[in-house]
């Protein structure tokens, strides 16, 4: 009987995630043989968690809130994009017994974006909402697609220096607080909080999605945020949210775990057809 090769998501809370239901489509589609998990683990347990499941054999792990951040420490070696991001959300155990720390979320928005949705990045003004671990682990792409402008606003403009300040190198970045976006337009406006699930937004002045421009909400749900609506009521060409970007980061993981590149096309359509469904029978 072939051995099983066993993967999980860890976070807290982890009830509502779709990877499991993702990787299991990307397993069956590819023929991989292996098991993917959700697993409610808190920052206090992680350290624990994480060494007690590669101890016992697990090949690879997603990490999501509130643990990219530990899973950063914890990798024994990061990639180049993790090591900017100072944010991990993919471990992969290697032949040595070591851990790599990855993240793929920039990767998987950048393919959303571009790949899924054709919107245009290179020469175009970015503003992205928010300076947590999200905002960071998006950046570099962004910024490898060579826009004019990527300004990060957030209330507290100093979170946002700091990310701009570790990026500087690499593009034209800089920072602001919310209240000195008024008389600035922007072709992508990208939501990095989580605060839009609530029906909170920012203060965003009316007239700051440029003509033709596109918003983006990092979030998903079977319901559309509050950031995907209010791009619908300033006549943006696309108002997405997350799911896309969900299911494009986590290809990039399949593919390093197994070496395989899983089709996305597909799960991302029979995922947005089941919410669909479910939002219809709420």
């Amino acid at each position: 009987m072939m051995k099983i090769d066993n993967y999980a998501v860890f976070g807290q809370p982890i009830s509502h995630s779709k990877s499991p239901r993702i990787h299991t489509l990307f397993a069956e589609q590819t023929g991989q043989l292996m098991d993917y998990a959700a697993q409610e683990v808190s920052a206090e347990n992680f350290t624990a968690a994480t060494t007690h499941f590669f101890a016992e054999g697990g090949k690879g792990l997603n990490c999501t809130v509130p643990l990219k951040e530990l899973a950063w420490q914890y990798a024994d070696h990061l990639t180049e994009r993790a090591r900017l991001a100072k944010a991990v959300n993919t471990l992969t155990r290697q032949a040595d017994g070591s851990i790599l720390g990855d993240n793929t979320d920039g990767i998987g928005l950048l393919n959303d974006l571009t790949v899924n949705h054709g919107i245009e990045l290179k020469g175009v003004k970015i503003l992205i909402l928010g300076a947590g671990g999200a905002t960071r682990g998006i950046v570099r792409p962004l910024l490898e697609q060579q826009p004019s402008a990527l300004i990060i606003a957030n209330r507290n403009i100093g979170k946002a220096q700091a990310i701009a300040a570790d990026f500087t190198a690499l593009g034209a970045v800089q920072a602001c607080d919310y209240a000195s976006l008024v008389d600035r337009q922007f072709d992508l406006i990208i939501n990095a909080t989580s605060a839009s699930l609530s029906g909170d937004l920012p203060p965003l002045p009316e007239e700051l999605l440029s003509a033709g421009g596109s918003c983006y909400d990092l979030a998903y749900a079977n319901q559309a945020t509050a950031f995907v609506k209010w791009g619908l009521t300033h006549d943006a060409v696309h108002s997405l949210d997350g799911l896309g970007m969900l299911v494009e980061q986590a290809a990039e993981a399949f593919c390093i775990w197994r070496s395989v590149r899983p089709h996305t096309a597909p799960v991302i359509g029979l995922l947005n057809d089941e919410r669909n469904v479910n939002s219809t029978n709420r």
